[in-house]
């Protein structure tokens, strides 16, 4: 159910940040809908005309949009990888009158920003896409917003005003603990299945369809399990810099000490928000309990090979080339 999004080969050049030249881009876009005409006078709309470029340029001015919350890696896991998880937030003022809780949750029913429930509880949904180019300002917003909305109701898109909004890091507490639950399925969107609407109960039947099943492994941080019709994988997202990270990883793959065990294959690497998510093959039988040892073992074996500063024999070399190749860039 985890959202699909376009897999483009990952550029050589690196995502603007939010500087100067960053709002320059901003601010050339120009305050049309995507439908209506282009104002360069072209007779094409303007979503197939400039507008794909200047919203390509904005969304990648905030490389890194979690960096500084808590659990940064288990986050983009949540936003890419994983159909079906929620983890509670605490807010950095403390939870207002008549809000008992606030949720994170992968994604929400018929794809809301977020809902006010019934007895004032949010559930902010992370797998939106965002328009102001900083995911994490689009979701402080929308958690803003459904802070004021009334109790039992949705929170609608918005699209940002400006670009002063308030960002995640101004709202959570950065001090409090991640921690994500992962589910089977997404019957935590309503307290009672049986008295949702139509429209939510088909909206959670076809989500519980589509879900892959996916675990978190307990040992190491940001690793996820699942499980596919062909075989089974290992997304392990990772918080180490690009390029000593790939040389890690080369190093290992050449000695032969990459793999998770027999039958297993590091086989590549996301990128995603700024961070590397390497990728095992694993055999159909091996679960994510089978997953725990070699997965805690290969940590070690990572943590060494982060250490080293020699430069890369030819044959490693040639390694990370095959595993830059066979980089994918999610967002």
């Amino acid at each position: 159910m985890a959202k699909k999004r376009p897999q483009t080969k990952a550029a050589k050049h690196q995502p603007q940040g939010r500087g100067k030249s960053a709002g320059s881009a901003a601010e050339s876009v120009p305050v049309v809908g995507a439908r209506e005409p282009c104002p360069c006078g072209s007779g094409r709309r303007y979503k197939a005309c400039h507008g794909r470029a200047a919203a390509h340029a904005v969304t990648e001015r905030v490389q890194r949009p979690f960096e500084g919350l808590p659990g940064e890696c288990d986050w983009v896991a949540l936003r890419e990888l994983v159909p079906a998880a929620t983890v509670e937030l605490a807010l950095k003022d403390g939870l207002p009158d008549g809000v008992p809780s606030v949720t994170l949750a992968t994604v929400l029913p018929m794809a809301w920003p977020a809902l006010r429930r019934d007895d004032g509880s949010v559930l902010l949904g992370l797998q939106n896409d965002g328009s102001s180019g900083d995911l994490s300002r689009d979701l402080g917003e929308t958690l803003a917003r459904a802070l004021r909305t009334e109790p039992g109701s949705p929170v609608g898109a918005e699209r940002a005003a400006s670009d002063e909004g308030v960002r995640l890091q101004d709202l959570l507490d950065v001090d409090a603990p991640f921690a994500p639950v992962v589910h089977s399925g997404f019957e935590f969107w309503v307290p009672d299945a049986e008295s949702s609407t139509p429209d939510v109960a088909a909206s959670l039947e076809r989500a519980n369809a589509a879900a892959i099943p996916t675990v978190k492994l307990a040992g190491v941080d940001a690793a996820y399990w699942c499980e596919t019709p062909e075989k089974n994988h290992l997304r392990w997202v990772m918080p180490h810099a690009e390029e000593k990270l790939l040389d890690a990883l080369a190093r290992l793959h050449t000695a032969g000490r990459s793999s998770l065990g027999e039958g297993t294959r590091l086989v590549g690497s996301f990128r995603a928000h700024g961070l590397v998510v390497p990728v095992w093959d694993l055999p159909t039988g091996m679960g994510a309990e089978e997953c725990e040892k070699p997965a805690a073992e290969f940590a070690e074996r990572l943590a060494e090979a982060l250490e080293a500063d020699a430069p890369l024999s030819a044959d490693e070399r040639r390694a990370r080339g095959g595993l830059t190749n066979r980089q994918v860039t999610l967002s």
